[in-house]
């Protein structure tokens, strides 16, 4: 994950209230944490965040990236887990949202991993900016055993190295915290498949509806943009391709690229699609992957229907050709 740090600059006043410490994050704040009036207050990683979010992830009610922090996913993913749940939704995580999380695991959130030969042997690449220049990489993949590791455990690149401090990600039998994503949850754990998709446009969000019609998982999402909305009305799976090639059509002109040829960039987790398509009966859209997961559900897509890739991965064990989905406004 490319994420850039920022730096907020204040002045110290006399008068100012006092900001409260940052709480301790390691295994121990965060397995044991529990929910308070003050959770998710700080702008600090909360412990008990953490553990939500790798609560809601695990009973696939996806917050999208792991990183501790409020925000509109973490919140749309509590209000479609409470309303699964016939919980009243204030549209944030309160005790009894906290109460039936816990209920679905009790798994620790985190656990400690050793760093794998596998994890690091690469081949890390170097991705260019310009889609031009992606085209001329023979594999798009991870940049670094950082990023590989984040995206291996959902979590936000920051998050990994403040769980990790000092510690090397590039190493083989190196010990690191990371969320336990593939904890069961109550229940058989069976992947229920879909009898429909449903695209929610104003809520930022990709629904799985079952047979019976309830609500079995949601996905955060980047959907359309003003350049290229996204479609509205009903759809159905064509086809489901994982680790994509990529083509740009010149007719697309997207923003920042220059070439009127039609070109190709090879597959790959950094590829523009990510690292899953699941193609639509509607020409040129689909639900895909993207090389920056942390922008998901934040940031406009060039039309399709963007996911991280570990979301869309699930997502498209739970389809199949034929499989409806429903462009909602």
């Amino acid at each position: 994950m490319k994420r850039v740090a920022s730096v907020a600059l204040g002045i110290v006043c006399l008068l100012s209230p006092a900001i409260a410490a940052p709480q301790t994050l390691n295994l121990e704040t965060v397995n044991s944490a529990a929910w308070s009036a003050e959770t998710g207050k700080s702008k600090e990683i909360d412990p008990a965040l953490v553990k939500a979010q790798v609560l809601l992830d695990r009973a696939r009610f996806s917050p999208g990236v792991i990183d501790g922090h409020d925000g509109e996913n973490l919140r749309n993913a509590i209000k479609a887990f409470d309303a699964a749940h016939d919980l009243k939704s204030d549209e944030g995580l309160d005790e009894k949202s906290w109460a039936k999380l816990n209920e679905t695991s009790s798994d620790p959130a985190l656990i400690e991993y050793t760093i794998t030969a596998e994890d690091v042997k690469g081949p890390f690449v170097a991705i260019p900016e310009k889609m031009e220049e992606q085209a001329k990489l023979d594999h798009l993949g991870y940049s670094s055993a950082e990023e590989l590791l984040s995206e291996k455990f959902h979590m936000d690149t920051d998050l990994l190295k403040a769980l990790n401090p000092g510690k090397s990600f590039d190493k083989a039998g190196t010990s690191i915290l990371v969320a336990n994503v593939e904890a069961k949850t109550s229940g058989s754990g069976k992947v229920e498949k879909a009898a429909k998709i449903e695209v929610v446009k104003s809520e930022h969000m990709v629904r799985v509806v079952n047979k019976e019609g309830s609500v079995v998982a949601t996905y955060p999402a980047s959907i359309g943009s003003e350049e290229k909305p996204a479609p509205s009305g009903s759809f159905k799976v064509r086809a489901v391709a994982p680790n994509p090639n990529y083509t740009y059509n010149p007719d697309y002109a997207f923003k920042g690229v220059k070439s009127k040829e039609k070109f190709e960039i090879k597959p790959g987790p950094n590829n523009p699609v990510g690292s899953t398509w699941i193609d639509l009966s509607i020409e040129s859209y689909g639900i895909h992957g993207t090389p920056e997961p942390e922008k998901v559900g934040k940031a406009y897509s060039h039309g399709c229907v963007r996911l991280t890739n570990w979301d869309v991965e699930a997502l498209s064990k739970m389809v199949e050709k034929g499989t409806p989905v429903d462009f909602i406004d």
